[in-house]
Formats: C-alpha cells, sequence, structure tokens
C-alpha cells in the first residue's frame, strides 16, 4: 500500500518538475528534459518493487514523460522539432553508455568504495544496452510520425488528447515487445515474458493517459523563446 501511495506522488512529482523546467527555460528546457530522462530511466528501471501483486521496474514514468515532451514539441513547434528532440535523445543514451561502460573498465585503487556501485547500475549487459538503444530509436520516431498523422486528422485543440494518446499507446506497446524481446527472450518462460510485457505496458499506458492534463497545461504557456 505504501507504494502505490508513493507511486502517485512520485507520478506528480514528475510532471510537476516537467513542467517547471518547460515554464523556466521554454523549448531548450525541453530538450535538457529528454537528455535527462532518458539517462535516469534506464537508472531507475534496475530497481523492482512490488504493486498490486506483480514485481514492476521503476523508470517507466520518468520514460513516459519522454513521449509527453516529444508530442508536445510536435503540437506547438512542429514535427521537424520533435524528430530534432528524438536525435537529442538518442545521442545522450548512446553517449552516457558508451562513456560509462570505459569507466567500469579503469582498474578501481585500493581503497576505492564506488567501482561496485557504479558496477552494478552501469555494468548493464550488452543484450540490455542494446534493447535499450533500440526500443528507444524505433518507439520515439513512430510517435512523432503518428503524432503528426493524428494532428491532420484530428487538427482542433480540443483533439490534442487523440493525437496525444493514440501516438503514444501505439508506440509504447511497439518500446515494450522490441525490448522485452530483445532483453528477455530466452531468459525467462514465454508465461513469465508475457506477463512482463503485459503489466510494463499497461503502467506505461495508465502513466500516458495521467500526463494529458500536463500536455495541454503546457500547450497554454507563454515562454520566452515564442
Amino acid at each position: 500500500m505504501f507504494n502505490l501511495g508513493w507511486g502517485v506522488l512520485f507520478v506528480l512529482v514528475n510532471f510537476a518538475l516537467f513542467l517547471i523546467c518547460y515554464r523556466l527555460f521554454g523549448k531548450q528546457g525541453l530538450y535538457a528534459w529528454i537528455a535527462a530522462a532518458v539517462v535516469l530511466a534506464n537508472i531507475q528501471v534496475l530497481k523492482t518493487i512490488g504493486m498490486f501483486g506483480f514485481v514492476m521496474t521503476l523508470g517507466n514514468t520518468m520514460y513516459g514523460t519522454i513521449y509527453l515532451t516529444t508530442d508536445l514539441l510536435n503540437e506547438k513547434y512542429g514535427e521537424k522539432e520533435a524528430k530534432k528532440a528524438v536525435w537529442f535523445g538518442f545521442f545522450f543514451l548512446l553517449m552516457s553508455t558508451a562513456i560509462m561502460q570505459m569507466v567500469l573498465v579503469f582498474q578501481p585503487q585500493e581503497t576505492d568504495f564506488g567501482q561496485p556501485a557504479l558496477q552494478a547500475i552501469f555494468g548493464l549487459a550488452p543484450r540490455i544496452a542494446l534493447a535499450s538503444l533500440t526500443a528507444y530509436f524505433v518507439s520515439q520516431f513512430l510517435d512523432v510520425k503518428l503524432f503528426s498523422k493524428l494532428k491532420v486528422k484530428y487538427p482542433t485543440r480540443s483533439q490534442l488528447w487523440i493525437r496525444n494518446n493514440g501516438s503514444t499507446g501505439v508506440s509504447q506497446l511497439v518500446d515494450t515487445l522490441i525490448f522485452c524481446s530483445i532483453a528477455f527472450i530466452g531468459e525467462y518462460t514465454w508465461n513469465v515474458w508475457w506477463e512482463i510485457a503485459i503489466t510494463t505496458y499497461v503502467l506505461k499506458f495508465v502513466i500516458s493517459v495521467a500526463s494529458t492534463p500536463v500536455i495541454y497545461w503546457a500547450r497554454s504557456f507563454k515562454v520566452n523563446n515564442e
């Protein structure tokens, strides 16, 4: 029960900080948010918690705000800016992965106490790293493209919820299937694999729906770069 209440607060804090970042720094703040989110989400996903009788990983909330960010960029600044943000996030994910893998290779001094912790957090198996990079790359570009197509079909301001949840719902499903397939097929039985995939996707989609008022609110902001 504690994890549920703390989880709701955690989601609200993530959304609040996202809004503050955009309000203070405008479009540049959205790029900065994506850079931070791709790194933090991949650290958080290493921690598992229990909720509703299922084992879940953290990182879904922070990762969900990446879709929120690219959808907001697409809504206010166009598809070109949203695609640029996806490339920006992909570079930071690739850069942070490469640098931290090199850091781990250094031989620690005898009194060092940081290596085990760094190894536990950043010593991802190549398969997990590949799954994360591939899922991000494919799903984020798919989200941008679907949002743009839905924007043509449902163009009014009041139909933003269709564009946001429609594009994110499909792209997050693709993201989940790609990540779970690359990372876990052969590691778990099919029953366990499906449980991981389904619970992960449902949690992501719930967070996406919960973010709908956030994107409406953020769209109304007047920031310095406009």
